[in-house]
């Protein structure tokens, strides 16, 4: 399903030269659950980044289904991205609506019917436990609460696959234990997860797959990993 084939990221900025991604490769095949593991600045969010075409590579090719992702024109990069939903660290939930609203407003965006957000909506909400909170506003909802709208949000597309970056480190630990579970429910219902995360607990009692990196590298690729950085 997703395709990293010798990919690059370097950035110049006047005389210095920053290497943020160096000859990745690697594959991702659907319903896999992988985490992308490493200290910061070791070049998950860049892999996030190229994969939703935020960014484009400096070298090599990234395939998402029957997407060459960095041939891709900027009007296009829309049809790709309602197949990835994509989940922060800081929730990114729009203060001026309510839950339900902030869920709702990923479907307005895909110019989907309101018949669709009156079905899918509150589904989504009930799914992440929060169906009695609907009409609550972000200023009114704890981290983990916040996480969850986010999370509604990110599936409510039905994506093919959900990136998690950093999605639990401003939690605490009941709240990302909560947010962990929800993710791997998620993955049982046959949604590819890439979570990039440093929680050294979180990876060790996953025991799916780990990809490592490190300065940009990655330095170790296995079915059931552990966290391991030398």
């Amino acid at each position: 399903m997703i395709i990293f084939q010798n990919v690059s990221k370097i950035y110049q900025n006047n005389s210095h030269t920053m290497v943020a991604l160096d000859d990745a490769s690697f594959t991702i095949n659907p319903k896999e659950f992988v985490s992308l593991v490493g200290k910061s600045g070791a070049g998950k969010s860049t892999i996030i980044k190229l994969l939703i075409g935020e960014e484009k590579p400096s070298k090599g090719r990234i395939v998402f289904g029957s997407y060459d992702v960095n041939k891709l024109k900027l009007k296009e990069l829309p049809f790709l991205r309602r197949h990835i939903g994509v989940i922060f660290q800081d929730f990114r939930l729009l203060s001026n609506k309510n839950a339900y609203e902030n869920v709702a407003f990923a479907l307005e965006m895909a110019g989907r019917p309101q018949s669709d957000i009156e079905e899918f909506v509150p589904q989504a909400l009930e799914l992440v436990g929060l169906k009695n909170k609907a009409t609550n506003f972000p200023r009114e909802l704890s981290g983990g609460e916040k996480q969850r709208v986010a999370i509604a949000r990110a599936m409510i597309n039905h994506p093919d696959v959900i990136v998690a970056d950093e999605p639990t480190g401003n939690l605490d630990p009941a709240n990302t234990w909560e947010i962990i579970r929800l993710l791997l429910e998620i993955n049982k219902l046959g949604t590819t997860i890439i979570l990039a995360t440093h929680n050294k607990d979180i990876i060790n009692q996953l025991g799916s797959r780990v990809i490592s990196l490190d300065n940009g590298k990655i330095i170790r690729d296995e079915e059931k990993g552990k966290y391991i950085l030398t």
